[in-house]
């Protein structure tokens, strides 16, 4: 592809208000420009952006241009308010939907060993991160909950294959991953960890360090770019880990 293309699609993509497919970029030729070649074009684009602030990068529902997380501390100088912050609470339920999906309510406080309050469950589908996929065949048919696609979009992943795979199969690891990884935790505080084996063994419940930044870079640059959700009040955090 000629140069004057790919300053075509660099240019769309910079102006776009939402990711943008192949599909909707082999929209701004008239000429035959294949899909190939637009692949080939953003792939050089990155490498052309590699050395600036902003990054090329493909997510779930598309291509779009962001701003790396070095530059961070910079444009807070521009917009002094903080990204939003989310419970612990929030975050576990949040880890054990993406990891464990699709997953009934009563199975996420299962994995927790504590009830979840319907305030979590709400702020989780009011910010686009999860949603209702299906009932289970069971007593009550409960909904069945998934990650949606502005889930992925926000970590900047292209699929769910993209989460860090963990090296703890406990299901609570996960959620020590993507809880660190959007909320400021004191690095001296720990998180009790339900562990949970794929035997018949019972439940072990243990103490660990809140350490993990697997995805530390991706949410935090999601929060840099979605700052629009206020923080969460303490008390749904209190109420959700009181046993």
């Amino acid at each position: 592809m000629d140069d004057h293309n790919k300053r075509v699609i660099e240019t769309a993509l910079l102006c776009a208000q939402e990711p943008l497919t192949v599909a909707d970029l082999s929209r701004l030729f008239v000429e035959d420009v294949t899909t190939a070649d637009i692949d080939d074009a953003l792939v050089e684009l990155q490498r052309a952006w590699d050395e600036k602030g902003m990054e090329l990068v493909h997510i779930a529902t598309g291509w779009r241009f962001q701003s790396r997380l070095s530059m961070r501390e910079y444009l807070d100088r521009l917009t002094p308010e903080k990204p939003p912050k989310y419970s612990r609470a929030v975050m576990e339920t949040l880890a054990i939907i993406a990891y464990r999906q699709p997953v009934t309510r009563g199975e996420i406080e299962e994995i927790r060993g504590v009830a979840v309050s319907s305030n979590v469950m709400k702020q989780l589908e009011d910010r686009g991160w999860v949603e209702v996929i299906g009932h289970k065949e069971t007593v009550g048919r409960p909904g069945l909950y998934a990650t949606t696609k502005q889930f992925l979009d926000d970590l900047s992943l292209t699929n769910l294959q993209s989460l860090p795979i963990l090296e703890d199969a406990a299901p609570m690891a996960a959620a020590a991953q993507l809880g660190q990884a959007v909320m400021e935790f004191d690095p001296s505080a720990t998180v009790e960890t339900v562990v949970i084996e794929e035997t018949e063994e019972i439940l072990v419940i243990e103490t660990t360090e809140v350490i993990t930044e697997e995805l530390g870079e991706e949410v935090e640059q999601a929060e840099e770019i979605e700052q629009t959700e206020e923080a969460t009040p303490e008390s749904d955090e209190q109420s959700d880990e009181t046993k």
